[in-house]
């Protein structure tokens, strides 16, 4: 069964307030058991799993803090999403390896998320504008 816009709409909303919260167990409870987790450019290349997404979380909590996203748009197929948003907050770490000394920071996602029956992310593809990052944290 297809889900709907809107329950597409409650479980990535779900997701960003997890990680608005940095709570990790939460993010990772959105995500289906055998998610394929790929953010583009993250060094440690595509992950599986819950365990695998892991290592992203926790070092995207250190590096990011009061984080915030707000969606532009959002586009649907069946059981899939593309959401592109703009986060803001601060950077305290090193966010993509680039030393934030706790600047604030704003840079647009795409996230492309396929979503199983039962409403968990088994496929989460986010681009992040990397040159935006460098050119505030630069």
């Amino acid at each position: 069964m297809a889900l709907t816009p809107a329950d597409m709409d409650a479980r990535l909303d779900e997701h960003f307030a997890f990680e608005a919260a940095d709570d990790v167990g939460g993010v990772l409870a959105t995500l289906d058991e055998r998610v394929e987790h790929d953010i583009v450019g993250w060094p440690l290349g595509p992950a599986q799993g819950r365990d695998g997404a892991r290592a992203f979380y926790e070092a995207l909590f250190a590096d990011l803090a009061d984080g915030e996203v707000r969606s532009t748009r959002r586009l649907y197929g069946e059981n899939f999403m593309v959401d592109d948003s703009i986060w803001r907050g601060r950077a305290p770490g090193r966010p993509f390896g680039i030393e934030g000394r706790d600047r604030p920071l704003e840079f647009r996602l795409l996230h492309v998320l396929e979503f199983t029956e039962a409403g968990a992310i088994a496929r989460e593809n986010v681009w992040v504008d990397l040159a935006a990052i460098q050119q505030q944290l630069a």
